[in-house]
């Protein structure tokens, strides 16, 4: 599995959990950290973003691939709509969360969303 991160940095630890949660093998790891430009329009950077990653078409939509998505909100739904665009369904994404019981601060990987899961899960709700 290919991991795309435009978060925080993931540590060996962090790769240990996913490799756990997800119960497949890290192959590749593309940090993809990024800081957006709140002044320009977001759908142009983010497309520069997915374009400089070299990610072939046949790939996007083969290729397992797990995302750690951007931060901030309006990044993260811009880059979704891209990706889904790109896939043909939604990502799966890491959920991390702060470990607050030690001295330096750090990330935990909480959970793997699988947004076309929840999707479709959601669409049933119509």
């Amino acid at each position: 599995m290919r991991i795309v991160n435009f978060s925080h940095p993931l540590t060996e630890r962090n790769l240990e959990e996913i490799k756990t949660l997800a119960g497949s093998e890290v192959i590749e790891v593309i940090n993809a950290q990024r800081q957006l430009n709140l002044d320009k329009p977001l759908e142009q950077q983010i497309e520069g973003w997915l374009e400089e990653l070299g990610i072939a078409p046949e790939e996007w939509q083969t290729q397992p691939t797990l995302f750690n998505l951007p931060a901030l909100n309006y990044g993260a739904s811009v880059l979704l709509a891209m990706l889904h665009g790109r896939m043909g369904y939604f990502p799966p994404v890491l959920r991390l969360r702060p470990d607050t019981a030690g001295m330096v601060p750090r990330f935990v990987v909480t959970e793997i969303l699988n947004l076309q899961a929840i999707r479709e899960r959601a669409r049933g709700k119509r």
